[in-house]
């Protein structure tokens, strides 16, 4: 996103912007919870779930360097809707919640590509929603290994399989029989705390 502002409303923004790296598994956001930072992410991801029935949760959306996490300030929301959790390891920048608002109301080109952005989260969330329902457990893992991987620019992830299982609502034994499947038909390759995908 940041790369598309024109050079003056860049500069606008980039006074408030820091640099952080992001730990695999820190949450970022918390439903209703005040939205204190907005995270644009450069070498990390950012899993968005949506807590259901017993406090599982479930992903409905993925963020990396394409986008940002906080989305709901756009929409004139102080509160985030989702809990937001680091997916991969890895930089970003981050800018106070304030800051953010005042940058983005004084920015036009910062209000349409982030309006552009919303509505391609949306309809992100709308097909995460049918692949839940409709695909098989297989799919559902192999379709957010690749989003994952596009939005990290790796195609290694640090991750565990209780992780895994976590944001895809499923058992951990069911997400080691599925890895065990993508391995025998040498689609990944995989060790304690990392999945690389070897074909697409």
């Amino acid at each position: 996103l940041l790369p598309l502002l024109p050079s003056a409303e860049y500069q606008h923004l980039v006074v408030g912007l820091e640099p952080v790296t992001l730990q695999l598994g820190e949450v970022l956001h918390e439903p209703a919870a005040p939205i204190r930072h907005v995270y644009f992410p450069v070498g990390c991801v950012v899993c968005l779930m949506t807590a259901v029935a017993d406090h599982q949760a479930v992903e409905v959306g993925l963020v990396g360097y394409e986008g940002m996490a906080g989305i709901a300030l756009v929409l004139g929301a102080g509160a985030s809707s989702v809990r937001a959790v680091v997916a991969a390891s890895g930089a970003a920048l981050r800018i106070e919640a304030t800051r953010f608002r005042n940058a983005f109301l004084q920015c036009l080109s910062l209000q349409q590509e982030l309006h552009r952005y919303t509505y391609s989260m949306l309809a992100q969330a709308r097909q995460t929603i049918a692949c839940n329902r409709f695909h098989l457990s297989d799919a559902r893992l192999a379709r957010w290994l690749l989003m994952t991987s596009d939005r990290a620019q790796s195609e290694q992830l640090f991750l565990t399989q209780s992780f895994l299982a976590d944001m895809l609502g499923l058992r951990r034994v069911t997400v080691t029989e599925i890895a065990g499947r993508l391995w025998r038909r040498k689609l990944i390759s995989y060790g304690r705390g990392w999945i690389r995908i070897l074909d697409r």
